[in-house]
């Protein structure tokens, strides 16, 4: 995870596109400016950094199930429960099944875990569009390469 790039995803575990459902692995690094000020002597992962995660695991199903032909953007946050502290150099697990998509949104069911204990969920909206440029779109492809994401997604049947 580089926390201050927003790269929150470094794995994709499992992908079902047929179930709608994502497994993502997420390193929580052990030192992290953010972590300066997000408690002096107490570091933890912010909340709204454990949403993105959640955000982003759920994307990468988004995307993926589009193959790549339209990103998400994050609309709205329904429902979301913090329900522990992540700290620092904890291995998170995220997960997301697909709720809805058409009509130019999507809902994802959302949730991090650590030690098989769940420690944030929430429902997200996406607004789902067309890429606005083609450098995003290429970037979005090397990350997926990068993460493993089966290249078969990239393009639409």
């Amino acid at each position: 995870m580089q926390l201050e790039y927003f790269q929150m995803v470094d794995r994709i575990t499992d992908l079902d596109l047929d179930r709608g459902r994502i497994q993502t692995s997420c390193q929580v690094p052990d030192q992290s400016p953010v972590f300066e000020g997000h408690f002096p002597g107490h570091p933890i992962l912010p909340g709204v950094l454990m949403i993105e995660t959640m955000a982003q695991t759920g994307g990468w199903l988004i995307l993926a199930a589009m193959r790549f032909a339209r990103m998400p953007f994050l609309m709205q946050v329904e429902k979301a429960k913090m329900r522990s502290f992540v700290e620092p150099g904890w291995l998170l697990s995220g997960e997301a099944t697909l709720l809805h998509e058409g009509s130019g949104y999507a809902v994802i069911q959302g949730a991090i875990k650590t030690d098989g204990r769940r420690v944030a969920e929430a429902e997200i909206r996406y607004g789902v569009v067309p890429f606005p440029n083609d450098t995003l779109r290429g970037t979005m492809l090397e990350t997926a390469r990068r993460i493993g994401v089966s290249e078969s997604l990239f393009h639409a049947d």
